[in-house]
C-alpha cells in the first residue's frame, strides 16, 4: 500500500512541476471536502480555474493511467469543483475547466495532458 502511496505523490509532484513549466499557477494540492473526495490540483490558466485529476502508474502493463479514471471519478470531480466554486466564492475567473494528467513513471516519465475534459 505504502508503494501505491509514493507512486501517487511522486505522480503528483511530477504533475505540479510540469504544469508550471508550462506558466499554470498551482493554488491547491489535495484539496478534500469531507468524505466527497479530493482533488489532486486545482490551478490558475490565465483567467481559467482548471480542476485536475493526476493518475500515475510504473508501468503500462495494465494500460495507460488514463485509461483508470472511471466515469464514477469524472462525477466526484465534477461534485467537487462545484462544491470548491460555491465555498470560495469564486468571481474572478472567465472560464472553468477540467484536466487530466496520466503519468507513466519510469526513469524518464512520460507525462501526458489531457485539457478540458469537461468546461
Amino acid at each position: 500500500m505504502k508503494t501505491k502511496i509514493n507512486t501517487g505523490k511522486n505522480g503528483e509532484n511530477i504533475a505540479a512541476k510540469f504544469l508550471e513549466k508550462q506558466g499554470i499557477k498551482i493554488l491547491e494540492r489535495n484539496w478534500r471536502f469531507s468524505r466527497v473526495g479530493e482533488i489532486d490540483i486545482i490551478a490558475k490558466d490565465g483567467d481559467t480555474l482548471v480542476f485536475i485529476e493526476v493518475k500515475t502508474r510504473s508501468s503500462a502493463d495494465f494500460g495507460h493511467p488514463l485509461e483508470a479514471i472511471s466515469p464514477n471519478k469524472f462525477s466526484t470531480i465534477n461534485k467537487l469543483a462545484e462544491i470548491y466554486i460555491a465555498q470560495d466564492q469564486i468571481v474572478s475567473y472567465k472560464d472553468l475547466r477540467i484536466d487530466l494528467i496520466g503519468i507513466l513513471n519510469g526513469k524518464s516519465p512520460e507525462v501526458v495532458h489531457v485539457k478540458g475534459i469537461y468546461q
